[in-house]
């Protein structure tokens, strides 16, 4: 298996759609508003009639490197390329303002690749055997599974639970639309055929993270060219290496747990290592003032929390964060489904993968220690210039899937849908989350009960499925016991 693997990786699509990737990635990071979610859904329907592993690596890299990308901004700008990039913000800044912005995106840069790698060798490690785990599963473990998973709405949820249920439900009714699975039955078509294989998922996400955004970002776009600095010396130093090796290593490994639990984002983990970071600092009150350790903290844990992410989303198809809810989608289009199986069916692709994440952080290295300057141009592009050319890649990719006119339809549907949703401060990852999940859910609800014949116990006759009955109440619950202790913790006024 050893060869198959390393002749599928190593040959020159598979390389330089990874390059590609990569580089994609960091420029759309590079950009204030795009979003690493949003790019990758941008990038998806050119991976459509690619070979499998070529399109998945092509995702991977535009994932790492968006992650990445997002800290340059950041530093020279103050402006936070991608939310998981906001932690660095503080720090990164005052390098820039010393005339040391280089310095600050060499250490940022190395700090992602350390954590990048920490988190390859986790998935290596953990997720064979979560993987093996999961085929002990039958309908009542995998609808106890799928209800955890949408118990994940309540930590993408922000500042209103309440919103995020309502996001979450809107997704898991969108997902009845089609044949029905179970009777055959046409549910909510209307009499429309283009509605029989249901809503497609594809364009709903470009519609919902990168249209939306688009709409949003025209009524604030000015013709203006950003302001951007020159940037000088990349190559941390000694001294910032030992830090960045220390500090970045302990990140990488946080970065990692927090991004195994479905639904903490790489803004959640860069925020939580920052804070942490901090509190065990031998010098916290140099935080803020531009030192190694405050940005190589957050940088490692927001990408090592990249791979901790597919974790759960390969191995029992639960999406860690809304970008690998996308990343569902691109092995769903390729034929593939994740979950235990996949281990089972396609370890040559699966451990391709993995290779190529380990690839993926050494382009990243590569590539931002060599063409900072380069990267840094695309700031001065006018979001008036900008804005039309992602329209129209969002119509031509939503047509490019199935070559369908009405999947642009539904692409612009859900892209005013995603719009009003971020006027009114709604999340959108748990709609994706329901759309995802609630198919799932339902499913296996249905044949739990067939197999028992109607005897509700079923969902908890197994170790596996009360163990998740556990993790759901734990979850559930997490969101207000926070808040609780949050308002013990005010003083009152």
């Amino acid at each position: 298996m050893a060869g198959e693997i390393i002749a599928q990786l190593f040959n020159f699509t598979s390389l330089f759609y990874l390059f590609l990737g990569v580089a994609a990635g960091i420029t759309i990071g590079v950009i204030p508003g795009l979003t690493a979610t949003m790019g990758v859904a941008l990038i998806l329907p050119l991976t459509f009639g690619m070979n499998p592993l070529a399109g998945i690596l092509l995702l991977i890299g535009t994932y790492k490197g968006a992650i990445f990308g997002g800290a340059i901004p950041s530093i020279l700008l103050r402006t936070p390329g991608t939310p998981a990039s906001a932690a660095a913000t503080v720090d990164g800044y005052e390098f820039a303002k010393r005339g040391e912005g280089g310095r600050a995106i060499g250490i940022c840069v190395v700090a992602s690749f350390v954590g990048g790698i920490i988190s390859c060798i986790a998935i290596i490690l953990i997720a064979p055997q979560l993987a093996r785990f999961a085929l002990r599963f039958s309908s009542p473990e995998f609808f106890m599974l799928a209800v955890f998973g949408l118990t994940i709405i309540s930590s993408v949820s922000g500042k209103s639970v309440s919103k995020g249920i309502i996001c979450g439900f809107f997704g898991m009714l969108a997902a009845t639309v089609g044949i029905d699975a179970i009777t055959g039955f046409s549910r909510y078509t209307f009499g429309n055929v283009n509605l029989l294989g249901g809503i497609s998922f594809i364009p709903a996400m470009i519609g919902l993270f990168a249209m939306a955004e688009v709409l949003f970002n025209v009524e604030t776009i000015n013709i203006k060219t950003m302001e951007t600095q020159k940037v000088t010396r990349v190559i941390p130093t000694k001294e910032d290496m030992k830090v960045i090796y220390k500090t970045g290593g302990i990140a990488g490994v946080l970065g990692t747990l927090i991004g195994i639990v479905p639904g903490a984002g790489a803004e959640i983990a860069a925020f939580m290592v920052y804070n942490f970071a901090k509190q065990t600092s031998k010098q916290p009150e140099k935080y803020g003032t531009g030192i190694t350790e405050a940005i190589a903290a957050p940088e490692s844990a927001n990408n090592a929390q990249t791979g901790g992410a597919l974790i759960p989303m390969l191995t029992l198809g639960i999406p860690g964060d809304a970008t690998t809810a996308i990343l569902i989608g691109a092995l769903t289009i390729q034929g593939l489904q994740p979950g235990p199986l996949l281990f089972q069916n396609h370890p040559v692709l699966v451990y391709s993968i993995f290779g190529g994440m380990i690839l993926a952080n050494i382009f990243m290295l590569i590539l931002g220690l060599s063409t900072v300057n380069l990267f840094t141009k695309v700031l001065s592009i006018p979001k008036a210039v900008l804005t039309p050319l992602i329209m129209v890649l969002c119509v031509v990719g939503s047509y490019a899937i199935n070559m369908n006119f009405f999947d642009v339809i539904v692409m612009l549907v859900f892209g005013v849908l995603g719009y009003f949703l971020k006027k009114l401060d709604f999340p959108i990852a748990p709609a994706t989350i329901g759309l995802i999940l609630g198919p799932l859910a339902e499913t296996h609800f249905r044949r739990a009960l067939i197999m028992s014949e109607g005897n509700m116990l079923v969902f908890v006759g197994s170790p596996i499925a009360v163990t998740f009955l556990i993790l759901i109440i734990i979850s559930i619950m997490a969101p207000y016991v926070r808040k609780l202790r949050e308002a013990k913790a005010t003083p009152s006024q």
